[in-house]
């Protein structure tokens, strides 16, 4: 499971641009390192904010060059969207539709993967497969910004209580920090 954040836990903000205008090479370098080397699992509402993102940076509109190749990137990547509303034909090359539940379908994806699964955004997805206990790894990139008054999308909000174990961590550009963790359902607080 991956996010991206604000250090106050939102996932974007209003009148913001994307990644809080924050991205840098070393993190957007970071981004293509993976290539095609994993599927992206997803919700329908993400696969189509992403989607019309790529489309607008293949169209040439208000994206770096950096952006641009990041978004192009994923176009190639296999994706897998959780939707039981999305129709042919797709917005995305390599783009997958399953329907049904979602622990029955994740399972049996992970099962027969060929190569590691990353989310991409989709909220109330990674809360379900969190809780569900199908989540190897949580990552996490923060963005050292605050943004309370506009932020939007609070991450984490309607979660269960997780205890997280550290594996590793990466600050990028000099500002932004990657978080990795291994998570485990608690029953209820930590006790000392």
């Amino acid at each position: 499971m991956d996010f991206i954040t604000s250090l106050d836990g939102y996932g974007s903000a209003e009148g913001w641009p994307g990644w809080w205008g924050l991205e840098g090479p070393e993190y957007l370098g970071w981004l293509e390192s993976g290539g095609t080397d994993f599927t992206v699992l997803m919700g329908a509402k993400t696969y189509e904010l992403m989607a019309g993102m790529a489309q607008g940076a293949a169209a040439g509109e208000d994206f770096s060059d950096d952006e641009s190749e990041t978004m192009s990137g994923l176009a190639a990547m296999d994706k897998v969207v959780i939707s039981s509303t999305l129709e042919p034909p797709y917005a995305w090359p390599n783009t997958t539709v399953l329907s049904g539940d979602l622990v029955e379908l994740v399972t049996e994806l992970k099962r027969d993967a060929t190569k590691p699964i990353h989310t991409l955004g989709s909220v109330s997805l990674c809360r379900s497969l969190m809780e569900a206990g199908l989540v190897d790894r949580f990552r996490v990139v923060i963005f050292p910004v605050i943004t309370g008054r506009t932020g939007a999308d609070r991450i984490y909000d309607g979660y269960e209580d997780f205890a997280l174990e550290f594996v590793e961590s990466r600050t990028f550009d000099d500002r932004s920090q990657l978080l990795e963790y291994v998570p485990r359902l608690l029953d209820g607080p930590l006790k000392r």
